[in-house]
C-alpha cells in the first residue's frame, strides 16, 4: 500500500490499523520508517491515530516481527533473507547476486552495497523486496571466497602510479601495481597480475607475474583470453610424452574382441577444416528391407586409461576449446588427430551404437559395443550437401537414404516437443597471419542435420539403455545425463509479453504448449527485422543444459533420456559415458558412486561454460579487429540489447555487435524502462526497443577491451509488425512513464 488512503481522517480501530502498518512495512522492504512516515503512507493525520501507529511499531518490534533500526525507525524483519551465492558485475558498477541453491531469482546489489566484493566472488547477502515488491535487492554481508587471485589486463601509467585495466569490464575496478611489482612490464603490455591484498575502500593491490605481449596483437590477445578463463594453451611435457608412448598398432587380438564393420560402407562428414573425425556412419540394407545404421564413435577409452596422467589432464580440461583462429584440444594431437581420428582408408577402433530402422525410421532393434571400422570416404559438409542437392556423386544412394531416414527422425522429434533454434553462427575468413578478411555465416543444411539427427539418436538410445532398471533395489545405476530443465514460468511470462509487442502469441499453458509455440515463433520470425532479438531472448529464456546424474530429461530436445556419447575426443563426459556403458555391457558391478559422478558432472559443466565464454570472447575480439579500419563508416543494424547505460546494436550485414551509450545520444536524455525492455526520451518520448532497425556510425574500436562504440544516426527507429508484415513505428504509450533503473531482466552481456 504505497498510495495514501482517500479517507485520510477516518478513525481506524487498532486491529485494522495493525494490519495496515504491517503491510506498509512489507511494501518498503529494507527501508526503515518512523511512525510519522508510516502514518503519512496510510493517509493518517489524526494525532491520536499517529500515536497508535507508534504503539503498533513498538509492539511489532517486541514480538520480533519488526526491527528497530535507529532514531525511532523500523523495518519489517521477515523481509530480510540471508543466502549465499556468486556476484555478476555489470558495467554500472552494481551487480547481480546468483544464489547457489533455491528457486529464487537473481538479486540486484547496488554498487554502494557491495562492501568491496568483486565479479564472481562467493558472498553472503541479505535481501529484501523493493517498494511494490517487483524486484529483489540486497547488500553484501560477507565475502566468503574470492573468485580469483589472478587478473588479466593492460598496464596503464597515470603519472607516478601503475594500474592494471582488467580485460573483463565486469571485474569492477582497476588494480594498483606498485613500482617494485612491475617485473619489467611497460605501458600497454598485456599481463597477468596476482592480487596480493584488498584494502578497504581502495583498489586491490597486485603484482605482475606474466607478461603476455603488447595489447592488441593476435597471439597476445588469444593467450589473454585463455588466461582470463583459466584455460591452458599447452600440455604439460610429461602428458605429451605419455601420449606419444601409446602403441598405435591395432593387433589381431584386439580386433577379435570386436564386431567387425570393415566391409560395411562407412564414411565421415565433418567441417572442411576439421582435423579430428570422431564419428562415422555406416549403412547396410538388411534381407527384411530394413536398414542397419551404425553410429561409430572413436574408442577414446581404449587409449585413455583411467587414472593415468593423461586421463587426469583430460578431466581437468573437460572439453576442447574452439577459438576463432585455433583449437585448444582436450587430448594431445597424437590422440585427437591421429590414433582416435577416424581417417579414411585406415582401420580404426570404435565404440558403436547400431540400429535397425524400418522405412519410417522406427527403431526395430539396437546394439551397443566395441567395433573396428574402415572409412572409405571423408566428406566435408559442403561436399555432402552438393550430393544431396544434385543426387549425383560418391555414395549418393547411401547419402540420400540416410537423409530420408534423418528427416523422418527429425519430424518425429519435433512432433514430440523438440524445439528448433537456428541462430546463425558467425565465422571469419582469415589470412595467413590470422587477420580477418571477411565475415560469413554458418547455416544448418541437410548435410549438417543428417549427422545431427543420427548423433541425437545414438545419445538418446544410450541414455535410455543406461536408464533402465537393474541396479540396486531395481533402480538404474548412476549415469551421466545431459539434462535441460523446462522454462522458468516467470521468465517465460516476460518473454511472452515481449513477443506480444510484435504481434506473436506464446501459449504458456504447459511445457508442450510452450515448445509448440516456440517452434511456430521461430518459423514466423524468419527474415523479419526482429528475428535475431526474439531468437536471442528465447534462447536466454530457457535454462542451460548441464551434466548431472539426476535425470530430469532434456526439455529442449523433448527427450526423457539424453546423454553425450558421440564426442569423446572433445568432451570428457562422453568418456565417462563410454566407461559406464562398457561396465554395463560387461556386467561389471564396480560402478563409481553417485556422489563421485555428480562431482565430475558439475566440474564438466563449469568447464564447458568457461570454454563457451572464451569462444565468445575470441569472436568479440575478431569482430572488433574486423571493424578497426571502419571507424567513421555508417551501417544498418538492429537493436539487440537494451540496458540502463545504452543499447546494443547488431549490424545487419555482419552480425557484429556494438554499444550506443545513452550519454552519446545528444538530442535527448534517455532512460531505461525495466518492464518494457526499451529506452524512452524524457523530452521527446521517443522509444527505442529490441528489434528496432537503426542507422549507426562506428565511433570507436577498442581492441584491448574488445568493445565497439557506435553513434546513433537516426532516432526514428522502424519496427516490423508481424501481422502487417511492413515496417512502421509502434504507437507511443498514452503516457510514457520515464524511470531510471538498473535491472536487465534478460541478462545481456555487458
Amino acid at each position: 500500500m504505497s498510495s495514501k488512503l482517500k479517507r485520510k481522517d477516518s478513525k481506524k480501530n487498532k486491529k485494522f490499523l495493525f494490519e495496515e502498518v504491517i503491510e506498509c512495512l512489507k511494501n518498503f522492504g529494507n527501508k526503515p520508517l518512523n511512525y510519522k512516515q508510516v502514518s503519512a503512507q496510510l493517509g493518517i493525520s489524526d494525532h491520536g491515530q499517529k500515536l497508535m501507529v507508534r504503539s503498533i511499531l513498538d509492539d511489532l518490534a517486541g514480538k520480533g516481527l519488526a526491527e528497530h533500526v535507529d532514531r525511532g525507525k523500523f523495518r519489517w524483519k521477515h523481509a530480510l533473507k540471508t543466502t549465499s551465492g556468486n556476484l555478476e558485475m555489470i558495467t554500472s558498477g552494481a551487480a547481480y547476486f546468483i544464489p547457489i541453491e533455491g528457486n529464487e531469482g537473481d538479486v540486484y546489489i547496488p554498487a554502494n552495497k557491495l562492501k568491496g566484493a568483486l565479479h564472481g566472488d562467493l558472498v553472503k547477502i541479505k535481501s529484501y523486496k523493493t517498494r511494490g515488491g517487483k524486484r529483489s535487492e540486497g547488500e553484501v554481508l560477507e565475502i566468503i571466497k574470492r573468485s580469483r587471485t589472478e587478473v588479466v589486463g593492460t598496464l596503464h601509467n597515470s603519472g607516478k602510479n601503475w594500474f592494471l585495466i582488467p580485460d573483463n569490464s565486469r571485474f569492477g575496478t582497476d588494480l594498483f601495481i606498485p613500482n617494485d611489482a612491475m617485473k619489467g612490464a611497460t605501458e600497454t603490455d598485456k599481463v597477468v597480475v596476482r592480487i596480493k591484498e584488498y584494502p578497504d575502500g581502495k583498489n586491490p593491490v597486485g603484482e605482475v607475474i606474466r607478461v603476455l605481449g603488447k595489447a592488441g596483437e593476435m597471439d597476445t590477445e588469444i593467450h589473454a583470453i585463455l588466461e582470463e578463463f583459466g584455460l591452458p594453451y599447452e600440455f604439460p611435457e610429461e602428458v605429451v610424452k605419455e601420449s606419444e608412448q601409446i602403441p598405435s598398432k591395432i593387433t589381431d587380438a584386439e580386433i577379435s574382441k570386436r564386431r567387425d564393420f570393415r566391409k560395411i560402407t562407412t564414411f565421415t562428414i565433418d567441417p572442411f577444416d576439421a582435423k579430428d573425425f570422431d564419428d562415422a556412419l555406416s549403412i547396410k540394407k538388411l534381407p527384411n528391407n530394413n536398414w542397419e545404421i551404425g553410429v561409430h564413435i572413436a574408442d577414446v577409452t581404449h587409449y585413455l586409461r583411467e587414472g593415468t596422467g593423461l586421463d587426469k589432464e583430460a578431466y581437468s580440461r573437460a572439453t576442447s576449446v574452439y577459438l576463432v583462429d585455433r583449437t585448444v584440444p582436450m587430448l594431445p594431437e597424437v590422440l585427437s588427430n591421429e590414433l582416435c581420428s577416424l581417417k579414411p582408408n585406415e582401420d580404426k577402433l570404435c565404440f558403436s551404437a547400431v540400429f535397425e530402422l524400418d522405412e519410417e525410421a522406427n527403431v526395430k532393434s539396437e546394439w551397443f559395443g566395441r567395433t573396428v571400422i574402415h572409412s572409405i570416404r571423408r566428406f566435408s559438409y559442403e561436399e555432402a550437401q552438393e550430393i544431396l542437392e544434385s543426387g549425383k556423386g560418391d555414395l549418393s544412394n547411401e547419402l540420400l537414404r540416410l537423409n530420408t531416414l534423418a528427416k523422418k527422425l527429425r519430424k518425429e522429434r519435433f512432433r514430440k516437443g523438440s524445439i528448433g533454434f537456428e541462430k546463425l553462427e558467425v565465422k571469419f575468413n582469415l589470412d595467413a597471419k590470422g587477420n580477418p578478411l571477411g565475415v560469413f555465416f554458418k547455416q544448418m543444411k541437410d548435410s549438417n542435420q543428417l549427422i545431427e539427427d543420427f548423433m541425437l539418436l545414438a545419445n538418446k538410445r544410450v541414455a535410455m539403455y543406461m536408464g533402465k532398471s537393474g541396479g540396486e533395489h531395481g533402480r538404474p545405476k548412476a549415469f551421466v545425463y545431459r539434462i535441460h530443465n523446462s522454462p522458468d514460468p516467470e521468465k517465460m511470462r516476460m518473454f511472452s509479453e515481449f513477443a506480444g509487442k510484435f504481434g506473436y502469441k506464446i501459449n504458456t499453458k504447459n511445457d508442450k504448449a510452450i515448445a509448440e509455440s516456440l517452434n511456430k515463433l521461430m518459423s514466423d520470425v524468419k527474415n523479419k527485422p526482429e528475428a535475431n532479438a526474439i531468437e536471442l531472448l528465447a534462447i536466454r529464456t530457457i535454462a542451460k543444459a548441464v551434466y548431472s546424474t539426476q535425470n530430469i530429461g532434456h526439455y529442449g530436445l523433448g527427450f526423457e533420456h539424453y546423454s553425450h556419447f558421440t564426442s569423446p575426443i572433445r568432451r570428457y563426459p562422453d568418456v565417462m559415458v563410454h566407461r559406464l556403458l562398457d561396465k554395463k555391457l560387461r556386467k561389471d558391478e564396480k560402478y563409481p558412486g553417485e556422489n563421485e559422478l555428480e562431482g565430475k558432472c558439475k566440474h564438466s559443466s563449469e568447464r564447458e561454460k568457461l570454454a563457451s565464454d572464451a569462444e565468445r570472447s575470441s569472436i568479440r575480439y575478431m569482430q572488433v579487429k574486423f571493424m578497426k579500419d571502419k571507424v567513421g563508416q555508417e551501417f544498418d543494424g538492429v537493436v539487440s540489447g537494451v540496458t540502463e547505460f545504452g543499447i546494443f546494436v547488431e549490424l545487419t550485414d555482419s552480425l557484429v555487435e556494438g554499444l550506443i551509450r545513452l550519454r552519446d545520444i545528444e538530442s535527448d536524455q534517455y532512460f531505461f524502462e525495466e518492464e518494457s525492455y526499451r529506452i524512452v526520451g524524457r523530452r521527446t518520448k521517443r522509444i527505442i526497443t529490441l528489434g528496432d532497425k537503426v542507422r549507426i556510425e562506428v565511433k570507436k574500436a577498442d581492441l584491448p577491451r574488445k568493445q565497439l562504440d557506435f553513434i546513433l544516426l537516426d532516432e526514428e527507429p522502424k519496427r516490423n509488425t508481424a501481422k502487417k508484415g511492413r515496417s512502421e513505428p509502434l504507437p507511443s504509450p498514452k503516457k510514457a512513464e520515464v524511470k531510471g533503473t538498473i535491472k536487465d531482466e534478460w541478462g545481456f552481456e555487458v
